[in-house]
């Protein structure tokens, strides 16, 4: 019996180093569907304003409740697959955002707007500010898959290193690599070419945009790749 039980312990721990390492690369919820834990405004480190609001299982921004500021989470990322269904308002602007410069809102942004009634996703070059798009550098060909205001869109974030792809509704629609002679020149062409150390930061954490129009998200889940 005593050799058994030697015999058994690699195969438990094994099993047990298994278990550790499915949970390790498995999706977290970023939001629980009932509180704010985990997000606090962008620049301060305090609660979400009372024009963030929790209801069914869905966090929205209303300006009508009042002023309220970008909110991010409390824990910055490096490598990760992030997944967010959001629903615009008719006319409205916002936007998922990460490698966050520190202390700021400035960051590569997933575009989120009404793209046929906001005047802003006419601007830009391309497209290039348009919903999925890699906002004011790079565009997304994402007219075919784009659900319209009201309803709800999924987008999906994807970071391994310097390669970053943008999904929408389950298709990819932008993909680059940072350190790439193409990035770069996309970057001096866009509003954000004299910002220093844009789109360089190695972690950070991901911001939800209050642009002054009423968003709503669910179901944000993150996994972290290692």
């Amino acid at each position: 019996m005593q050799v058994r039980f030697y015999l058994l312990l690699p195969i438990l721990f094994l099993g047990n180093s298994i278990i550790q390492a499915q949970t390790k690369v498995g999706w977290s919820p970023l939001f629980d569907g009932k509180t704010l834990k985990g997000w606090k405004n962008a620049q301060h480190d305090t609660l979400p304003e009372k024009s963030w609001s929790v209801e069914n299982g869905e966090l929205t921004f209303d300006p009508s409740k009042g002023h309220g500021s970008d909110i991010v989470t409390t824990r910055s990322f490096k490598d990760f697959d992030l997944s967010v269904q959001f629903k615009i308002s008719e006319g409205g602007n916002s936007g998922i955002k990460y490698f966050l410069l520190p202390n700021t809102s400035l960051g590569c942004e997933f575009q989120i707007i009404d793209d046929d009634k906001h005047p802003d996703a006419k601007l830009g070059i391309n497209g290039n500010r348009k919903t999925g798009a890699l906002y004011d550098i790079l565009p997304a060909d994402a007219n075919k898959l784009y659900k319209p205001a009201g309803e709800w869109n999924t987008a999906r974030i994807v970071v391994k290193g310097n390669h970053v792809a943008h999904w929408l509704n389950g298709l990819k629609i932008v993909d680059y690599q940072r350190d790439s002679e193409a990035f770069k020149a996309a970057i001096l062409k866009s509003k954000f070419n004299t910002t220093p150390g844009f789109a360089a930061a190695v972690s950070s954490p991901i911001l939800l945009q209050a642009h002054g129009d009423k968003v709503t998200f669910r179901k944000i889940k993150i996994k972290e790749l290692y």
